[in-house]
């Protein structure tokens, strides 16, 4: 479908091009390694400044590690659009090393290599971050002015990995400031992780389980007088392969397909001894309407129930809690709804082949909007999830520049332009 008012035609005349990519090429050197995100805020709030809008704010999550937020009010009254995005990106570990004597030695130089801006960030998520600043500012080249709103909110803490890190901190904090009326409640949410320019209404939910099984050693030559907790997490192995089976035949999801459960990690054994100890670590993907508590409760049992004697334990623990004790909920919301067709389409018309509306293959924080706030929330922005997390990590120019085009004609037709 293509909206026939010439706005994305007009959109692509003015736009800045080198400016667009300057600014995304500074994003990605201000390193935020997740704990760090204190580095690109202080350039954000600086470029928001710029871009002149109004009630600029940051606030440490926690100490040292601040989100930022700020507004552009619309002439009238129309609806309030929020884009977001966390501002820390994974280690680098290793990255150098990967590439020395090459032009992407330093994961923060964002050098221009075939058309794609490479570095760490680039995709996960500063494309999707520069893009929504910049295609407001491409709308105030146009003289675009908006009835509705136009808010920012760019919080920390989204990346697991880091010791002590990786529990949305900064989106709890910021929802908490929503909910007591501190921060104005948004009517739509494009959440900027990369999808290609895709639309996704739905995504997957997860928790990490690690299992630690306990029996008792004894040396090799009389192994009767041990209880070998190897051979004992090889029949919960078993157990939960069946279990992965069994829920991925339960249902298929339209957008995110089926749930299922993946050994990750097996730790055991011992020096010519019967092994006492032994640690399995899973993930489980559920689909939207998936209760975690109760697919945690299924795994316990098919566990318990393969480990039959009595002296050897099972302990579980849930080491990844987000937007719930055990882990992150599944969210979807209508994929028929307004808003998701208008930006699916202003994404099509930014870039031949986009806007395509599709399932989240990860989990991010949508959840905290739709599941917690009741707000409907999307995520969409220029880069690909493939190969983020990656020594590859880079984001296509043109993608990127279309991503700009695309979000500031969303921005017009959802907020609605002045006459």
């Amino acid at each position: 479908m293509t909206v026939n008012d010439g706005l994305v035609e007009r959109l692509r005349a003015v736009l800045d091009r080198d400016a667009a990519v300057d600014l995304f090429r500074g994003a990605i050197g201000r390193e935020s390694i997740t704990g760090n995100e204190a580095n690109f805020v202080a350039f954000l709030a600086e470029t928001m400044q710029r871009l002149g809008l109004e009630g600029l704010q940051t606030a440490e999550f926690l100490p040292g590690r601040p989100n930022v937020w700020a507004e552009r009010k619309g002439r009238g009254k129309g609806p309030r659009l929020l884009f977001i995005g966390h501002t820390d990106t994974v280690h680098v570990d290793g990255w150098r090393e990967h590439w020395a004597g090459t032009e992407r030695e330093d994961p923060f130089a964002a050098p221009i290599i075939d058309g794609a801006v490479w570095g760490r960030g680039s995709g996960d998520l500063k494309a999707g971050i520069c893009a929504s600043l910049a295609a407001l500012s491409l709308l105030d080249k146009a003289g675009v002015d908006l009835v509705g709103d136009v808010a920012f909110a760019f919080i920390g803490d989204e990346e697991s990995g880091q010791p002590g890190t990786g529990v949305s901190a900064g989106i709890k904090d910021l929802v908490d400031r929503i909910e007591a009326g501190e921060i104005a409640r948004p009517d739509f949410v494009v959440y900027v992780e990369p999808t290609r320019l895709s639309v996704y209404p739905a995504q997957i939910g997860f928790f990490i389980t690690d299992i630690t099984i306990t029996g008792k050693s004894a040396y090799f030559g009389v192994p009767e007088l041990g209880k070998d907790a190897l051979r004992a997490s090889h029949a919960a192995m078993s157990a939960l392969w069946k279990h992965s089976d069994e829920i991925a035949a339960r249902a298929e999801h339209k957008l995110i397909g089926r749930s299922f459960l993946l050994i990750t990690g097996l730790a055991g054994g011992g020096y010519i001894a019967v092994p006492e100890r032994c640690t399995l670590s899973l993930i489980r993907k559920l689909l939207p309407g998936e209760s975690l508590d109760t697919a945690a409760a299924e795994i316990e049992a098919a566990v318990r129930s393969a480990i039959t004697d009595p002296e050897i334990t099972v302990e579980f623990s849930y080491p990844a809690g987000r937007d719930h004790a055990l882990g992150g909920t599944a969210a979807e919301i209508d994929e028929t709804a307004g808003e998701v067709g208008a930006l699916s389409t202003a994404m099509a018309e930014a870039m031949a082949g986009r806007g395509v509306i599709e399932g989240a293959p990860f989990w991010s924080e949508s959840p905290f909007f739709v599941n917690r706030l009741g707000v409907p929330a999307v995520y969409c922005a220029p880069g690909d999830i493939r190969n983020c997390h990656t020594y590859e990590e880079r984001v296509e120019v043109e993608e990127y520049l279309a991503g700009i085009v695309g979000f500031a004609a969303f921005m017009a037709r959802y907020c609605g332009v002045m006459d």
